[in-house]
């Protein structure tokens, strides 16, 4: 037994070889159990040693006792399927592509939710924002004035985020096998009257309420949504081509094509169209909120501080962004759905020209400017004359010398109808007319009355 007992006993079937020289004092104390028959090998099975040409004496195998928790830890189809039971803050849902290496790198690096240590890291900060959400994969009941829309978390799973602002985060997700965008909106721990907590849920209830019965080809689907303070969630469809801000940015300051740029000019018009149909404003129309999805068919997004046009307020601390604001909303004056058009003409500008408005200036003096000095940007000198005219109308300082979206939506399609038969945007017969005063003529011809919404009043143009 001596022999035996310093002899090395190989553990075999694992991916690292492991070995442990035997003590024979502590043989007690070692949980292996070892034969206590030995039976000599036949000759024929006798190992000799490849070099030395010497007999080699065998070693008992050892008996492992394996505990099921390690056994489920080796088999590869078990690993990581089910959460640690010693673990009670579970990130919301489950993760992305969960089976593949790097998922499997990632899952390693989460760090302890243990309240007595908090590490800080970027992947700490984004477990916080979820682990909110989790309900062992319950249904949560959405807000109460959309109660059909809630989310199965069991049916959701986080991917990356691609986004945030700063209350909210984007990430890229998978709810019921459809990729969709799930927004986050976390209440600040440092909001001691409550006041921030507060207009946070008013949005996301406003948000939901808007989202929810909207249904139009150029507006985001909404899927589902629930709160569970300190935290809401918002799932929509996932845009894969990025925002109209994204598009413009990769262009590197050069103009799009006048085709693509009434392309993109119609899709807004007509999910604004339709939004204003609604009865509901969107205050904060502007590139970064106008996303790209399939066949580069623009979408209306981002409805945080959306209202009802019969009960908005003109008070409320987020009015919307200052170098696409109309200038009633930037005085806190009584204003209407006509802001949005205002903000539709600089969008206009910014594609004619590849630049954001005001870009030498920050926010607060292009409010300043747009106020005080009536400054607008600068046309291109080859922006053709009648879409030169229908920018200029847009952003006109008067709202009701703004034309309404149904009608722009007319417009732009007599501007398509032009291009496709000549090379050129005219609405006139005569090309000697003043472009306009003929707009604003052709304008009015199209009558006061909306093919969707009912009669709505005729624009005062002089």
């Amino acid at each position: 037994m001596g022999e035996d007992s310093n002899s090395w006993i190989r553990r075999t079937k694992f991916s690292h070889t492991v070995c442990h020289r035997l003590d024979p004092s502590r043989l007690g104390h070692v949980p292996i159990g070892i034969q206590s028959e030995q039976k000599s090998s036949p000759a024929s099975e006798v190992q000799r040693h490849p070099i030395t040409n010497k007999q080699r004496s065998s070693s008992p195998l050892p008996v492992t006792f394996l505990s099921e928790a390690f056994r489920e830890a080796r088999h590869d189809q078990k690993r990581f399927s089910t959460p640690n039971p010693q673990r009670d803050n579970r990130i919301t849902g489950k993760e992305l592509n969960k089976d593949s290496p790097e998922t499997k790198e990632s899952s390693s690096k989460f760090p302890s939710r243990s309240p007595s240590k908090k590490v800080k890291s970027k992947h700490s900060k984004d477990a916080a924002w979820t682990k909110f959400l989790d309900n062992g994969g319950s249904k949560i009941t959405a807000v109460e004035t959309a109660e059909e829309w809630n989310i199965d978390m069991s049916q959701l799973f986080f991917g990356l985020k691609f986004a945030h602002g700063a209350h909210s985060r984007l990430y890229h997700g998978v709810y019921k096998d459809e990729s969709v965008a799930v927004k986050l909106i976390m209440e600040p721990e440092d909001d001691e009257s409550g006041d921030l907590a507060s207009r946070l849920e008013k949005q996301f209830v406003r948000e939901v309420t808007l989202l929810s019965r909207l249904h139009h080809q150029n507006v985001i689907k909404f899927s589902a949504a629930c709160r569970k303070p300190p935290v809401y969630c918002i799932i929509t469809e996932y845009l894969s081509e990025g925002s109209l801000r994204a598009y413009l940015h990769k262009l590197e300051h050069q103009t799009i094509s006048l085709q693509k740029l009434l392309t993109f000019a119609l899709d807004i018009a007509r999910g604004m169209e339709y939004i204003h149909s609604q009865g509901v404003i969107h205050r904060d129309l502007k590139p970064e909120n106008i996303l790209i999805g399939e066949g580069c068919r623009l979408k209306i997004a981002d409805f945080g501080i959306a209202c009802e046009e019969a009960s908005c307020d003109i008070l409320a601390d987020d009015p919307g962004t200052y170098r696409w604001m109309a200038p009633e909303m930037i005085k806190r004056k009584s204003y209407g759905r006509k802001v949005d058009v205002y903000s539709f003409g600089l969008i206009l500008s910014e594609m004619l020209t590849g630049t954001i408005p005001y870009e030498d200036m920050n926010p607060i003096q292009a409010a300043f400017a747009v106020v005080n000095k009536n400054s607008r940007p600068v046309i291109p000198s080859d922006c053709p004359p009648a879409m030169r005219a229908l920018v200029e109308q847009c952003w006109s300082s008067q709202p009701d010398k703004r034309p309404e979206f149904w009608q722009i939506v007319k417009i732009l399609e007599q501007f398509q109808s032009s291009l496709v038969r000549d090379g050129t945007l005219t609405l006139l017969p005569n090309p000697c007319w003043d472009n306009k005063k003929g707009l604003l003529h052709w304008i009015q011809k199209l009558g006061p009355v909306h093919q969707n919404s009912g009669p709505v009043p005729k624009p005062k143009f002089t």
